[in-house]
């Protein structure tokens, strides 16, 4: 059994891991990449669950890709986090501002 790399598990998931950012278009694109973002996490966490469901169920053949898709989700749901906290801290700035 060989041990493919990052873009082995990559190609086998068969998606992308950044979101797409359109420029050029203003203020839309901001909110299109956020809508992405979680489109892309609720498919990084299936694939997870999948992942370990196999492995729990012993029919996945290489345990690798059950961590690493994993530990990508979790990653990924930090960030997503990080990224909304800092958001409604923003926005809280920005309201504070205009009192």
């Amino acid at each position: 059994m060989s041990i493919s790399g990052i873009e082995g598990v990559q190609a086998s998931a068969g998606t992308s891991y950044l979101p797409a950012i359109a420029e050029g278009s203003g203020g839309g694109a901001f909110g299109a990449s956020l809508g992405d973002a979680l489109v892309n996490l609720q498919g990084l966490q299936s694939t997870s669950g999948a992942l370990a469901v196999k492995a729990a169920t012993g029919s996945l053949d290489d345990i690798h890709q059950a961590t690493i898709a994993s530990t990508r989700s979790a990653v990924t749901l930090e960030l997503v986090s990080t990224l909304r906290i800092k958001g409604v801290d923003a926005f809280n700035e920005i309201m504070r501002m205009q009192a």
